[in-house]
């Protein structure tokens, strides 16, 4: 372990590392146990020593992005934890723009306007990485990544770098091929078309709008809990079983939007976990549906 330290804090910048981090700094929920090391690395060759010393070392890696749709468990996570927040960088040539991991996919939607481009008005409410928007094929009010997505580099868990099309991502509807955890995400390409700058502002201020007066922005939470059943609304289903208001802990079930659980008192990552499982349980019982979590959980 003495040799694995001196490795990384010879490799990479000591500003960069943190010891026994609280995760409930790193995640919008605001939960979670603490990481062993949280590395914030802001370069690609950083993201590459990290992964290397990690697997020369044996040492578990966790990759985290902005912790949007996130839950961290109690007791944390071993090994090292990568933070992609800091990694964050945007650009846009023409009608593309290249973003990296950590960037907010929402500032991505925001360079798209100040650019002209169409394509990317959905996500002018997502909150969280374009690492996790990928991870997620992350969609609102009838678009998705997908749609816009042109390419990404990547890295293997043994350090390869790898340009993926679109294609060979096999997005489809909350999930992709990042979900088998063999990859991490560097940077995305969106393909965009030119537009109309007031239309393109217009919409994103109908949607910003939208977003504002349906879902409970006021409270830390993990944004949308569960998948949509096929036939079924996931946030229908919970309020017709009478959920909303049901607390466990400090976590309850959004009076305003039934599909989000808030965290409204200190809850723990446990209160959130028993409390998905409540409504699990009572949805199957009412109506026979299976509800899958949307939600990643991370940590022990």
């Amino acid at each position: 372990m003495r040799k694995f330290m001196f490795d990384l804090e010879n490799q990479i910048p000591r500003n960069k590392i943190k010891y026994n981090e609280p995760l409930r700094n790193h995640t919008f929920i605001r939960l979670g146990g603490e990481a062993d090391i949280l590395v914030q690395p802001t370069t690609n060759e950083e993201i590459q020593t990290v992964i290397d010393i990690a697997r020369r070392n044996n040492v578990p890696l966790t990759i985290l992005g902005k912790g949007s749709n996130t839950i961290i468990k109690d007791k944390g996570i071993r090994g090292i934890t990568l933070s992609l927040s800091h990694f964050n960088q945007i650009e846009v040539k023409g009608c593309e723009i290249k973003a990296q991991s950590g960037a907010d996919i929402i500032a991505v939607s925001r360079a798209a306007l100040d650019h002209t481009l169409t394509g990317l008005e959905f996500a002018c409410g997502i909150p969280g990485s374009v690492g996790g928007a990928l991870y997620m094929n992350a969609g609102a009010y009838g678009g998705q990544v997908s749609d816009v997505l042109q390419s990404a580099h990547v890295l293997t868990r043994g350090g390869e770098l790898l340009n993926l099309s679109g294609e060979e991502m096999e997005l489809g509807y909350r999930k992709s091929i990042f979900r088998s955890d063999r990859y991490i995400i560097l940077d995305a390409v969106f393909r965009l078309e030119e537009g109309d700058q007031a239309s393109i502002s217009a919409k994103m201020n109908e949607l910003t709008l939208a977003r504002e007066s349906k879902q409970p922005l006021e409270y830390p939470s993990c944004g949308s809990v569960f998948k949509r059943p096929e036939g079924h609304f996931a946030g229908k289903l919970i309020q017709d079983c009478q959920l909303q208001g049901t607390r466990i802990g400090g976590a309850e079930v959004s009076t305003k939007h039934a599909g989000f659980i808030v965290n409204v008192d200190n809850a723990t990552a446990q209160d959130y976990l028993d409390l998905i499982e409540h409504i699990q349980q009572k949805v199957r019982e009412k109506f026979d549906v299976e509800l899958e979590t949307e939600v990643i959980t991370l940590g022990e």
